[in-house]
């Protein structure tokens, strides 16, 4: 099971998917014990859960939550080579944990049926952030900037990239490097 959330972070997952995932592999298992599974593994804070948060309604959605690995070290050990082949979930990763250093709650954003990857709340308010390895592609930036902009309100948005370019500005969306970002204290 813990192979499993390593291998999906940042990816929404169900009890059920899990259940049915183990269940398909052999291993006869209920939702319940899954629950209780994912219960003790948050409980050890080997990962963390996202919730859902509606941008639209200003409220949490309550299933298919995302789990960010406290450790990708670990990950890299329990999955072996296949631990790297997905950078753009390694990346987000590594923008939760750096986000929760920083002292916000964070949650996954969803704003009709688009995906803000974080909405970052702390007592100033909220701030959302997309994260991609790169949006050189005309087709990805326009994704990643689709869901910023039908969020409707005026809260900060940014995305950020490993594209080495100047921070620039999309109509209120700051694109920035994530390094930058990272190395950024304020």
């Amino acid at each position: 099971m813990i192979k499993f959330i390593f291998d999906s972070i940042g990816s929404p997952i169900s009890i059920k998917k899990i259940s049915d995932t183990l269940t398909s592999k052999g291993i006869a298992t209920s939702n319940h014990t899954v629950e209780n599974y994912i219960t003790a593994i948050l409980e050890s804070f080997l990962i963390y859960k996202a919730e859902r948060f509606d941008v639209k309604r200003k409220k949490l959605l309550s299933r298919d939550y995302k789990y960010y690995i406290v450790d990708s070290g670990l990950r890299s050990y329990l999955l072996g080579k296949k631990a790297n082949s997905d950078m753009g979930h390694i990346l987000g990763n590594i923008v939760y944990l750096e986000l929760l250093r920083r002292g916000y709650k964070v949650y996954d954003g969803k704003v009709e049926d688009l995906e803000v990857d974080f909405v970052a709340e702390n007592r100033d308010g909220l701030k959302y952030y997309q994260v991609a390895l790169t949006v050189r592609d005309e087709q990805v930036l326009a994704r990643k900037l689709k869901s910023l902009q039908k969020t409707g309100d005026h809260y900060p948005k940014i995305l950020l990239t490993l594209d080495m370019d100047l921070e620039t500005d999309y109509n209120g969306i700051t694109k920035m490097n994530v390094v930058d970002w990272l190395l950024n204290t304020k």
